[in-house]
């Protein structure tokens, strides 16, 4: 079964900052991150690490978590469409060796 890849982080820290009238410089002025750095978040070219999460945090409120768990759940549906795990054998069938 096909399942649908989930949103970006990045388009939901593009609405953030749209709802807040920041623009991505000075958005990333006030994370401590360059524009570049931001714009690849928002652009979904760049994900969301630890530190973008933390910093994130400070500047939006609530808590890092939240956001490395949408980046956790964009990369795990986009892989399990392209990834290949043919050559995995199941541990729990048969003799590990």
């Amino acid at each position: 079964m096909h399942m649908k890849v989930p949103l970006h982080p990045g388009e939901l820290v593009r609405d953030s900052i749209d709802e807040l009238g920041l623009s991505v410089a000075k958005a990333a002025n006030r994370l401590g991150v360059t524009r570049q750095q931001l714009h690849n978040v928002v652009s979904g070219r760049s994900g969301i690490a630890p530190e973008m999460a933390l910093r994130l945090e400070r500047a939006l409120g609530g808590s890092a978590e939240p956001w490395l768990r949408i980046q956790m759940n964009y990369d795990l549906a986009r892989l399990r469409g392209q990834a290949s795990v043919s050559g995995v054998t199941d541990f729990t069938r048969g003799a590990i060796g």
